[in-house]
């Protein structure tokens, strides 16, 4: 019980939103920095060549071996690329690697930004206020587009390019749907919660 009660406690409570905050924070650089790598061409993929097949290539590297050096990223989908009659990879390949990627972390940044805002105002004792209801549906929203809408984006991109492309690119995505759409759905209904409170506070006070 006395576990229970400093769980929930104020001090608590305000210690961990602090602590959120910042892993928000650190997230959201965390996102940057791995758009940037996917610009720079760091982005792994099914690479399918004359000589071969190389599950981890990336476009930055002219020679490809089993593993790429130095940092790369991954956005979560199955991506198979296919070299040119020069077996080489057409620089809209690259392109629409980045864009796609882009596509899948910009909504995140934001989500997660709305989030922190979230955390830092429970920081400063303001709790149940129509901003963090605001903040809340905007988080849920976000995380909805990227699991429902984002997945038919990127194969649309995928499309495009290789009808521009001398290269060949597929694209396998929506794994991830489920996994995103379930908290996405709880976030939407916790923003409810906090705006119907509001309400019913504004309700009270007005009655007083």
């Amino acid at each position: 019980m006395k576990l229970i009660q400093k769980l929930t406690s104020e001090p608590f409570a305000r210690a961990v939103a602090r602590c959120m905050k910042f892993i928000c924070y650190f997230v959201i650089s965390f996102f940057v920095l791995c758009t940037a790598l996917s610009f720079l061409g760091r982005q792994t993929f099914f690479l399918h060549t004359k000589t071969g097949t190389f599950e981890n290539a990336i476009y930055a590297e002219k020679i490809h071996g089993s593993y790429p050096r130095g940092m790369t990223v991954h956005m979560g989908d199955e991506i198979h690329v296919w070299t040119n009659d020069g077996d080489q990879i057409s620089p809209a390949i690259h392109v629409g690697l980045s864009l796609m990627y882009a596509i899948h972390v910009v909504p995140m940044v934001f989500a997660f930004w709305f989030l922190s805002r979230v955390f830092s105002n429970i920081q400063k004792r303001q709790i149940f206020t129509e901003q963090n209801a605001t903040y809340l549906l905007y988080y849920g929203l976000l995380q909805f587009s990227v699991a429902v809408f984002v997945p038919f984006i990127k194969l649309l991109i995928c499309w495009l390019i290789s009808l521009v492309s001398d290269s060949q690119i597929s694209l396998s995505t929506g794994q991830a749907t489920f996994h995103m759409l379930f908290p996405s759905l709880v976030f939407l209904v916790a923003a409810y919660i906090i705006h119907y409170g509001v309400h019913l506070q504004d309700e009270v006070d007005h009655t007083l």
